[in-house]
């Protein structure tokens, strides 16, 4: 089995990527549907493994973002000796990350700490952590902060998922660069394909993924029966366009919106947005 196959039974068999039924699609939080939803980290094992984990990231972070690497890397450890889902897609993304000629190997805050930290590593590369508040710590390989600082280092990002590489173009690079040294490639779990190969092509940075968000992901899944026939052509409409797939779904539905914000909550919120932005 290759390693595509191999990532993309585990992104079905740990509900990292969910397929909706026909009539009931997922809101995104750009305030559009869609009939599928992708939560990379639940490669950890399931829903509740990796929320477990993030609870640890913040708490982590919060208390001391200084110790916070070591503490996060802690608990990936243990789950990378208990979790074959983990421990498969960890060792994927090591065996990739090793092409690649590098120093340090990065990871923003914070879904990228689930596949930086262990391929770091694994590898004997320090570790870069970075912070929503663009701020940063320095760690060696086993995430203990150091001031044996390498200066004019390369870097490699690994990343859970690339869509329109925006925290890349806002957030990632700049703060790589700031700090005196370079990127040139980047690794992610998974590339939705919206755009961000583009854009990182742009800043100079090549993108390698385990996989992508394309009709082959979906053709297999309904060959394996992870997904049915009615399912495959929601989301192969939705994949040629997704804003056509959104009008025609409300136009069969016309009371879906009305339901939406009559259940209130994040339904109510999304709904609006929807409303706000002129996408129904």
């Amino acid at each position: 089995m290759n390693y595509s196959e191999l990532i993309n039974n585990m992104l079905f068999e740990t509900n990292a990527v969910r397929v909706a039924p026909a009539d009931t699609p997922f809101w995104y939080t750009s305030g559009k549907l869609g009939p599928f939803y992708i939560n990379t980290h639940f490669l950890s094992r399931d829903e509740q493994t990796a929320a477990d984990i993030l609870k640890v990231i913040e708490s982590s972070i919060a208390e001391d973002k200084e110790t916070a690497p070591e503490n996060i890397f802690d608990a990936l450890a243990d789950l990378y000796n208990s979790s074959e889902s983990y421990k498969k897609t960890i060792d994927m993304l090591t065996d990739a990350a090793d092409k690649y000629d590098c120093d340090i190997i990065s990871g923003g805050e914070r879904r990228d700490f689930f596949f930086s930290m262990l391929p770091a590593h694994f590898l004997d590369k320090d570790h870069l952590t970075i912070y929503k508040d663009l701020t940063t710590c320095y760690t060696d390989c086993n995430m203990q902060k150091t001031d044996d600082i390498k200066k004019g280092g390369k870097v490699l990002h690994i990343a859970d998922l690339i869509t329109e590489a925006s925290s890349y173009e806002r957030a990632w690079i700049p703060v790589i660069r700031d700090l005196g040294y370079s990127i040139t490639d980047t690794i992610a779990v998974v590339d939705r394909k919206q755009n961000g190969r583009k854009v990182l092509s742009d800043l100079g940075v090549n993108m390698e993924t385990l996989t992508a968000i394309d009709k082959e992901l979906f053709d297999h899944a309904l060959a394996k029966g992870y997904i049915d026939d009615a399912q495959h052509a929601l989301v192969m409409r939705f994949l040629e366009d997704p804003d056509a797939y959104m009008k025609e779904f409300i136009r069969s539905h016309p009371s879906f919106i009305d339901d939406q914000i009559a259940l209130g909550g994040k339904a109510k919120e999304r709904a609006e947005l929807a409303i706000s932005k002129g996408f129904i």
